[in-house]
């Protein structure tokens, strides 16, 4: 469902490892070595002087070009590169704006939302982090409209990035691949993917070749993929009382 662009702001779904504490998980990129709050507050500023001197046009607030959550973010997710920083932000507010993110509500998505193919769950994971499912089973990309689909999910990612706990970067993307079949295959759907982790949960064969044609265009971000089962998901993300619907014995 999730086609074309990879520049929904913030939208980084990332996965952990399963790791043995239930604290929060945090962006996987870190500072340079040595770096300290204070060179990183210089890495920030540097980025948003530059935004401004070279792209005065784009909007500023939350999520525009002065947002020194979202420039930090960019800058971890880019290894702290002012240069790339600059580059894939700039893509990521313009397309932001030009898309119309801020104005997308549930009424405006309603006729695919209504399908349940993709959801926010109501709880948070066992890390602390919004969950963002995709039902595969019920996307038909022949038959619906790819500009819809993007729209839902540009105002899901956003519903899930609101409810981020403060001081919390990340949210957990599900893709529950279950009666998956050739026809809900969507190819430009997987390169979304370039944009974090997801979990594919009981990834059937025939989901095989096409993961296989789209990895090597994630490049790196395609080791971020964990394939599980809905018993993983049910027993290291959540407790019983939080697993998501579809999930449930």
């Amino acid at each position: 469902m999730m086609t074309a662009s990879c520049y929904i702001c913030r939208s980084v779904v990332r996965v952990p490892p399963p790791l043995r504490s239930r604290t929060a998980v945090r962006c996987q990129s870190a500072a340079p070595p040595g770096a300290t709050s204070t060179s990183t507050s210089k890495l920030v500023l540097e980025v948003k002087e530059r935004l401004a001197r070279e792209h005065p046009g784009l909007p500023t607030g939350r999520n525009g070009r002065d947002d020194d959550d979202m420039v930090l973010w960019f800058l971890k997710d880019r290894k702290f590169s002012v240069d790339e920083a600059v580059s894939k932000l700039t893509k990521a507010i313009k397309w932001r704006q030009d898309f119309g993110v801020s104005e997308l509500s549930e009424e405006s998505v309603k006729g695919l939302y209504q399908t349940g193919k993709a959801y926010v769950h109501d709880s948070l994971d066992v890390y602390g982090r919004p969950v963002l499912v995709v039902v595969a089973a019920k996307h038909f990309p022949s038959t619906q409209d790819p500009v819809e689909n993007q729209k839902l999910c540009a105002y899901l990612v956003e519903k899930a990035v609101s409810r981020l706990p403060s001081g919390a970067e990340n949210i957990l993307g599900i893709f529950d691949l279950r009666g998956f079949r050739v026809e809900n295959g969507d190819l430009q759907f997987l390169k979304f993917l370039r944009l974090g982790q997801v979990l594919f949960v009981d990834a059937p064969f025939v989901f095989q070749p096409m993961w296989q044609v789209v990895k090597p265009l994630l490049k790196s971000y395609a080791s971020l993929v964990r394939f599980c089962d809905a018993e993983t998901v049910r027993k290291e993300y959540f407790v019983e009382e939080t697993v998501p619907p579809d999930f449930r014995n």
